[in-house]
């Protein structure tokens, strides 16, 4: 009956921190403009209902699992604190490590030979997440290979010395330190640096795909030097298909000649030089909707309605902003932004047109890529952070519970408080780095194919490494991790020695 209460108590409190946690979430969601102002999360009780179900079910599982596994050790061991003969690495646990790591090198190599970006963009999303499944499984066996190279700096004093072979011989106590972090790492890391790389990919291909050499924000009246001058104007549009589906988008009025001498997209089916009148081309955006040369679509422009004959279909992009083309006589008058793409003669000196180079509009348009999916990715990494410290936490405060008799054996055979301290937090630390690296080998072979891709699509790698991800992560943890092991250290070993070790007798 124990079991359930524990987790009758635990829902008790959970609920008014849910109520904490969720209005933080609102506040920080509506601050990246993620959610309207008068947003408000409704109380609803059969969402509490089932929550509490799984908290009191994962409570009452979890510590029968405990009690069944400690169970399996003999009395003569429990009492006396004979060495645990319980391995570490069972067979389950080497069945879900190696079949994943297999799976996980199966999908590098397979994302190498496909050379095809989409296909890298896919395989990444699975390879983080069977490879940081494989890693930590695995972590009592690669955390104490993969501590070698930390540890190689680890020299020069007794407690350094001592936190290296803990860090080598401790493998339970490392690798339930490590696996959070190989996890954290390798998600958080693998998807900013696949949807980084993504952004990356639109501002090379919009920079390849135009044959201009300036972008004007406004209008560009014909001057000496203009080879050729391309007027866009976007503006809102809702178009009704056959299908009576309603899709609320923007329309772009150009002028199909120039558009064409500014650009190297061509219509995967019709031709752009029919763009007059009353008719429309499918943008690279809308490429896949099934929308057929020939058809009718009835569009609203300025508050008027228009039947517009589709005369041309873009094909698929990775820029999915431009989704309709029209004549540029059906957007004048409407307001709307206007952009002008310029194309120089040789030689000619147009400095006074002001603007951006194509290169330059194409790094500011993948930064403005990037910049709309850092808000997820911040409200990711706060969950997945507060997530992963808890388990980190929790397995260091374990961990120092566990090693009392440790603590006291080291102080009588001559150490100090403050070199015991050390030494648990010196360790603790080493963890944190191999974990850190463990999770950024996951998400670097994640980002393989992702490379492999691009480089056949551009003829140039284009990779996002989330640098900065990964030294905010790396110094979080350590704070956090380096911090706990001190202070539970420091509380464990409070007590004399003498009397600790006489208590075991």
């Amino acid at each position: 009956m124990l079991w359930p209460g524990c987790g009758l108590i635990g829902t008790a409190l959970g609920v008014p921190l849910c109520l904490v946690g969720t209005w933080a979430q609102s506040t920080l969601l509506i601050e990246l403009g993620m959610l309207p102002q008068w947003f408000e999360a409704p109380w609803i009780w059969g969402t509490m209902w089932v929550a509490a179900f799984v908290g009191v079910g994962t409570a009452v599982v979890g510590a029968f699992a405990a009690a069944w596994r400690a169970s399996r050790l003999s009395a003569l061991e429990a009492i006396g604190d004979l060495p645990r003969t319980m391995p570490v690495m069972t067979g389950w646990r080497w069945f879900w490590g190696l079949s994943s790591a297999g799976f996980t090198v199966v999908m590098v190599i397979a994302a190498q030979a496909a050379e095809d970006f989409v296909a890298g963009l896919l395989i990444a999303l699975v390879v983080m997440i069977s490879g940081s499944v494989a890693l930590s499984q695995l972590s009592p066996v690669v955390v104490p290979v993969a501590g070698r190279l930390p540890a190689l700096v680890l020299r020069g004093s007794v407690v350094t010395d001592l936190a290296k072979a803990g860090v080598l011989h401790a493998v339970r106590r490392s690798a339930a330190t490590a696996a959070p972090l190989i996890v954290l790492v390798g998600l958080l890391a693998g998807l900013w640096g696949t949807f980084g790389s993504l952004a990356k990919a639109v501002g090379e291909e919009q920079r390849q795909l135009i044959s201009a050499d300036l972008v004007v924000e406004g209008s560009v009246e014909p001057a000496e030097g203009i080879a050729a001058a391309s007027e866009q104007t976007t503006v809102p549009m809702t178009v009704v298909g056959r299908k009576k589906a309603t899709r609320y988008s923007e329309a772009v009025g150009i002028d199909p000649a120039a558009y064409q001498r500014t650009h190297a997209l061509r219509p995967r089916k019709g031709s752009l030089d029919k763009l007059s009148g009353a008719t429309i081309a499918i943008g690279p955006g809308m490429a896949v909707e099934g929308y057929k040369l020939g058809e009718v679509l009835t569009a609203t422009i300025g508050g008027k309605r228009l039947p517009l004959t589709v005369v041309a279909i873009m094909p698929e992009t990775l820029d999915v902003t431009e989704n309709f083309f029209v004549p540029k006589g059906l957007t004048e008058g409407l307001g709307g932004s206007t952009e002008t793409l310029v194309k120089v003669n040789p030689g000619a000196d147009l400095k006074g047109l002001g603007g951006r180079s194509v290169e330059e509009w194409a790094e500011d348009k993948a930064a403005v890529e990037q910049r709309d999916d850092t808000g997820i990715f911040v409200v990711l990494m706060g969950l997945a952070g507060i997530y992963a410290a808890v388990a980190v936490v929790n397995a260091v405060v374990m961990a120092a519970a566990e090693r009392r008799r440790e603590f006291a054996l080291a102080r009588m055979a001559g150490l100090t408080r403050r070199q015991v301290v050390g030494i648990a937090t010196v360790e603790s630390l080493t963890v944190v780095v191999v974990g850190v690296l463990l999770g950024g080998v996951v998400a670097g072979a994640a980002m393989a194919g992702i490379a492999a891709g691009t480089a056949q699509m551009f003829g140039v790698v284009v990779v996002a490494v989330p640098w900065r991800l990964l030294g905010i992560i790396l110094a979080g943890s350590l704070a956090v991790v380096g911090g706990t092991a001190a202070l539970t250290a420091w509380t464990t070993t409070r007590f004399n020695p003498v009397v600790v070790l006489g208590g075991r007798q």
